[in-house]
This record gives structure tokens, C-alpha cells and sequence, in this order.
């Protein structure tokens, strides 16, 4: 039996700007964290977060005249900067579902981000069989990083910025800009020329609404926007704002108000499967008995397809089957036993064999 012809869903549409994601980039001492600082104050904003990225100055500039903000705490890696940054994505939903002001995230500065992962592609090159073999001919060569590795680096900056694109607040992307030498097509320098390189991915600009720059010595100047409200010489040239604050561009320029907030973007997925994933992780630190209760909501959910459902399935199943199978013993005289707990004690946690005693006794 074919399957019937899906339903056309349309709407008009609303006119009303979304809030936007402000690329704010320049020259060092320029002033970009202390205009964001200031922005955080805000009456017409909400709950503001600074997510600080290799920089050192969240914690002074909460001394900014009018600056209001939360600092974020991570360890540093990758995987804690995403899950904060998700932890405040969820944030702005909840906000912007009871209709209250909206949620503000400063990231100070997506340079560093992307200039770690530069970082940890490099490492992986070294570390690979080919660049390992490279270097024991040669301590000093160079191991260029092959596609696979800077598309994974892609991949990780790319999931930052689908939470940041999508994000039901205002964003401000902190980066950091400076002339350089202008260079050809060989990558030759093009004599008395002079470029403007923003250090970050190369997608940045596309990532962002509107596109601000701040020079030590000259006013703010608005490099691009996508906005109805305003508009930016198309010849090249930016457009100048002397003293352009923050607040000013956001409710002023762009025209976003807090009466008319914008319609909530939904998330993309490749099949809706990988929505019930995470739940399925947090039924599985409640027990066996959360899995069965998920079980049972999955069976009756229309609008999973049959695949879908036997994803699901099989990640409760795996889940069941870890929780089921007991550890395994490790006997504690052993020498790489012995390495655990010394290296478990060093950092503070607990060591190997007593996490395993705590675990048969639960």
C-alpha cells in the first residue's frame, strides 16, 4: 500500500527580526569586551552569559559601568565548552517559551576556539602513523594535517555555530581582527596592499547577522548585516557608526523588540531518532526500570517511523545490557592496578579498586 501524500503545512509569514548573532572583531585593546560588558546591563535583555575562551578579562570587566553577567565555568575542553553552550541554548528556549526577555551569550573569543581546534588537528598529524614515521627521520618537519583531520575540526566548529545560529537570544562572537599584507593567487605579497583578516573559520562572517568592527583610532564601522532595517553600502565600503553601542544596534538599527519575539527556528535532524537518544541516556542513569517506561512510550509514538523505532530500540537494549552486566573484578595487586590508583590519587578521585567496592555494594 503506497503511502499517502504528505500534508502541505504553510503560514504567512510574521515580519518580525529575529534576534541576532553579532560578529564583533578588531584590533586588540579595540574595546570589543568592554562593549559587550556594557551590553549585558541591558533593561531589555535578559540572563546574560560571558563563556570565556582563552582570554582573561570576564572576571575584571564584570566592573564595566552597567555590566550584569554570569561567568561559565568548563575545563577547557571541547566537549565541556559544547555542553555548556547547549546548557545555555536550552536556557533561551525556556526564556523565550514563558515570553520573558531574552537570553544573552557573550563568547569571548571564538578566535581561541577555533585556534584549539587548529591546535588539536596539528597534534592529531603528529600523532598519526605517518607523522610519527616523518618525525623520526626528522624531529623538526613539518606534518601537514591531511582533509580527514581538518574536517573534523570543521565538524566540531560547526556544531558550535548550529547553537549559536539557532539560538533564541542575542549571541556576540568576540573575535579577533588585524591588517595583514595582502597576497595574489600564489600567495605572494601584493606590494603596498593591505588586507583586513579576521582569525577565526573561514565561515565566520556567514555565521554572523551583523558584522562589526572596532579600530583603536577610528569610530565602529558595520562591515555587513542582514537586516531590512538598515542597510550597508554594497561598493565595499563599511558603514561608519560613531559611538554605536550594542544596545543601539540590537533594539535601535535592527528594530528586535521584546513584544515581538521571533519565532522559535527548528532544530534540524537527519531522522527523529537522534532527539530520543539523549533521553534514552537519561533513563539509563535512572535504572532498568526508566528504560522499560521509555520503552513503552516509544511503541506508542505515532509520528517515529519503523526505523526510527528500532534506533531507539537498540540504544535501549545496549543500555539495558551495561547496566545488567556486572564489571568486571580487577584484582588490586596488580601492577597496572596499582598505576591506576597512584595516577587516581594524584588528581583528587577515587581510586580504582574502591569505586569497584562502592559498585557491588549498589
Amino acid at each position: 500500500m503506497p503511502n499517502p501524500t504528505p500534508k502541505l503545512r504553510t503560514r504567512k509569514p510574521t515580519g518580525v527580526t529575529p534576534w541576532p548573532v553579532i560578529l564583533l572583531e578588531g584590533e586588540e585593546k579595540a574595546g570589543k569586551s568592554h562593549k559587550a560588558a556594557e551590553f549585558t546591563g541591558s533593561e531589555k535583555t535578559g540572563q546574560a552569559y560571558w563563556l570565556e575562551l582563552g582570554e582573561d578579562t570576564a572576571d575584571e570587566y564584570a566592573a564595566v559601568p552597567g555590566a550584569d553577567y554570569l561567568l561559565i565555568d568548563h575545563n577547557g575542553s571541547y566537549r565541556d565548552i559544547l555542553g555548556q553552550i547547549e546548557a545555555v541554548h536550552a536556557e533561551a528556549k525556556r526564556a523565550a517559551a514563558a515570553k520573558e526577555k531574552p537570553v544573552v551569550l557573550v563568547i569571548d573569543s571564538v578566535s581561541m576556539l577555533w585556534r584549539m581546534l587548529v591546535n588539536w588537528t596539528n597534534d592529531r598529524a603528529r600523532r598519526s602513523n605517518s607523522g610519527q614515521n616523518k618525525l623520526r627521520k626528522d624531529p623538526d618537519a613539518e606534518v601537514k594535517p591531511s582533509m580527514n583531520l581538518w574536517n573534523d575540526a570543521a565538524e566540531r566548529w560547526n556544531k558550535v555555530m548550529y547553537l549559536v545560529r539557532t539560538m533564541p537570544g542575542i549571541v556576540i562572537l568576540l573575535a579577533r581582527g588585524k591588517e595583514v599584507a595582502a597576497v595574489d593567487g600564489n600567495g605572494d605579497p601584493i606590494p603596498r596592499t593591505k588586507d583586513w583578516r579576521v582569525e577565526g573559520h573561514k565561515s565566520l562572517a556567514f555565521d554572523a547577522t551583523v558584522w562589526v568592527r572596532l579600530r583603536r583610532k577610528e569610530d565602529p564601522q558595520i562591515i555587513g548585516a542582514r537586516s531590512l532595517r538598515f542597510e550597508v553600502p554594497r561598493s565595499g565600503e563599511p558603514k561608519t557608526a560613531p559611538g554605536l553601542t550594542i544596545e543601539q544596534l540590537v533594539f535601535g538599527w535592527m528594530g528586535c523588540a521584546i513584544h515581538t519575539q521571533p519565532r522559535a527556528t527548528p532544530e534540524l535532524t537527519g531522522d527523529l531518532a537522534q532527539a530520543w537518544l539523549p533521553k534514552v541516556n537519561e533513563a539509563a542513569a535512572a535504572g532498568v526500570a526508566e528504560l522499560k517506561k521509555l520503552w513503552k512510550q516509544i511503541e506508542k509514538n505515532e509520528s517515529l517511523s519503523r526505523d526510527e523505532v528500532l534506533v531507539i530500540r537498540a540504544s535501549i537494549e545496549q543500555k539495558a545490557v551495561e547496566l545488567q552486566t556486572p564489571k568486571p573484578l580487577v584484582d588490586p595487586t596488580s601492577d597496572a592496578a596499582r598505576l591506576r590508583a597512584a595516577a587516581a590519587e594524584e588528581v583528587g578521585e577515587t581510586p580504582p579498586d574502591a569505586a569497584f567496592d562502592e559498585y557491588a555494594a549498589a
